[in-house]
């Protein structure tokens, strides 16, 4: 008798390990297909289009919630018309802007304000325009 009771309640242990086994097959499964998600939403200005691999992106609508946003290996930069695809003001702008200090000339990539030459005015814009979204027509990309 202690026999029988015995194999019924391994049966019962197998089916428990097998249902478990298959609920978290099938929780990864749920997981891996709904892998891209929006948690939150605005409706925003800018636009422009941004793009990285397949996936590309543009819009155009209200006011704007500027930002440079990332997570994983996404960007997203939001506001009005930035100047390029994640396009931020940085130091390797600050070091292309460096190379042309104090030197005068048409076509000079460190001539933000367009006065043909890079002194203290083109210094101010670049440090106003720190860690910002590049603006349209940006000279130092």
């Amino acid at each position: 008798m202690s026999w029988i009771i015995f194999l019924r309640y391994r049966n019962h242990a197998v089916a428990a390990v097998l249902l478990g086994l298959l609920l978290i097959s099938l929780t990864q499964s749920i997981a891996t297909a709904s892998q891209y998600e929006l948690p939150w939403h605005t409706i925003d200005g800018g636009g422009g289009t941004s793009s990285g691999g397949q996936y590309v992106l543009t819009g155009t609508i209200g006011q704007p919630d500027a930002a440079y946003s990332s997570g994983g290996d996404y960007e997203l930069l939001g506001g009005f018309w930035p100047g390029g695809p994640l396009c931020i003001v940085e130091f390797g702008d600050f070091a292309r802007f460096a190379e042309h200090w104090l030197a005068s000339g048409s076509g000079l990539a460190g001539d933000i304000d367009g006065d043909g030459d890079v002194d203290v005015e083109d210094l101010r814009q670049l440090a106003d325009n720190w860690l910002c979204y590049c603006p349209y027509n940006w000279t130092l990309r």
